[in-house]
């Protein structure tokens, strides 16, 4: 069944850095959003709050002139104007060079980012579409999704200021990942009343411990991390729309930056082709991404296999879920913890196949 759906930061799956912490700030009043669409010369229009991602609010735009998405940028970690005007600049490249990228509209005096009340506004076409997750999809599909993702890095590579190569990257302390999860797990066993949300973690820390003891010889060196460069940042499902079995737009750039380009093709994967209630991986889409990937020259098989490495032993000391249950009392990512807690004890069992997967 098709949807419309928004033109939006749909609600996001984070993967090891957890959005900042605090609720989004309280609605714009109507007579603000009239103001700022009169800077954007929309004239008199019906305006429909859409559902909340993580780090701003949206807003549906119904006009004569047709229907526009209005975002307001409410996290500040990423959205000073400084930040948003690049992520704008990248994403008007993109489309520039024909990527399925919306760019933002142009303000009265030519910005696309307008302030008004505090607060940080942009205007951007709507764009009809259905979010597809990545099992949905046949290997063509994967494949071309795979390629896009090449093409989106080595654009951003061209559009974006260059990258100083870092000399090193430090990944996580298993010996510190150790104490966080006995102290979350002591929260787990007495948390009243006691949910079946408390009894899976309690029982999955336990295993998170074995699993440390096992694989905690296997930290990353810094000089292993693959090359860094422009990334999306949080290419998922749920930030790309689909239509007439085409990508019909990438979304939600907030978290535009410089990453090791291969980590995120390896981070992607494991969202988009996972069981999401097991975790399990479909290593034939896998392969079908990666493979497609790779011919677009983004990276090597050698670099895949380094950023493979490197984004596993991040998920086996990943506990940002819990922290946010346990620590913060913020339940938004309960419903995410069984698949992915699922999918790191798969992975380690299978962690030749999915190198495999990715590398072949």
């Amino acid at each position: 069944m098709n949807h419309t759906l928004r033109f939006a930061d749909a609600p996001a799956r984070p993967d090891t850095a957890a959005p900042p912490v605090g609720t989004l700030s309280p609605p714009v009043p109507d007579h603000a959003l009239t103001g700022v669409l009169r800077r954007f010369r929309v004239g008199p229009a019906a305006v429909t709050p859409v559902a909340e991602g993580l780090l701003n609010r949206g807003y549906r735009v119904e006009s004569e002139n047709g229907p526009y998405f209005l975002k307001c940028y409410v996290d500040s970690a990423t959205s000073g104007r400084p930040a948003v005007a690049a992520q704008h600049r990248a994403s008007t490249a993109l489309a520039a060079r024909g990527l399925p990228v919306a760019p933002p509209l142009p303000a009265v005096g030519g910005r696309t980012v307008v302030a008004h009340g505090g607060r940080l506004f942009a205007l951007y076409p709507w764009v009809d579409g259905v979010h597809l997750h990545g099992t949905e999809l046949d290997p063509a599909g994967c494949a071309a999704l795979g390629s896009l993702l090449g093409l989106l890095h080595g654009t951003l590579a061209e559009v974006c200021p260059p990258v100083l190569q870092p000399a090193g990257q430090l990944s996580a302390d298993p010996v510190e990942t150790e104490r966080l999860v006995r102290e979350l797990r002591e929260r787990a066993r007495s948390a009243r009343p006691r949910l079946p949300f408390d009894a899976l973690a309690e029982r999955r820390l336990t295993e998170r411990l074995d699993l440390l003891d096992t694989h905690g010889h296997r930290r990353p060196a810094p000089e292993a991390v693959p090359p860094t460069g422009w990334t999306h940042g949080d290419f998922h499902g749920l930030n790309v729309l689909h239509r007439g079995g085409r990508v019909a737009a990438v979304l939600d750039w907030d978290k535009l930056g410089t990453r090791p380009t291969a980590e995120e093709t390896v981070r992607a994967a494991t969202l988009l082709f996972d069981d999401r209630r097991t975790g399990v991986l479909d290593l034939c889409r896998v392969r079908q991404w990666s493979r497609a990937y790779r011919a677009t020259g983004a990276a090597t098989a050698a670099e895949l296999a380094a950023a493979a490495h490197r984004v596993w032993w991040e998920r086996l000391n990943d506990l940002w879920m819990l922290q946010w249950h346990y620590q913060r009392g913020d339940h938004r990512a309960d419903h995410l913890y069984p698949g992915s807690a699922g999918q790191l004890t798969w992975w380690c069992q299978e962690y030749e196949q999915v190198l495999d997967a990715l590398t072949n």
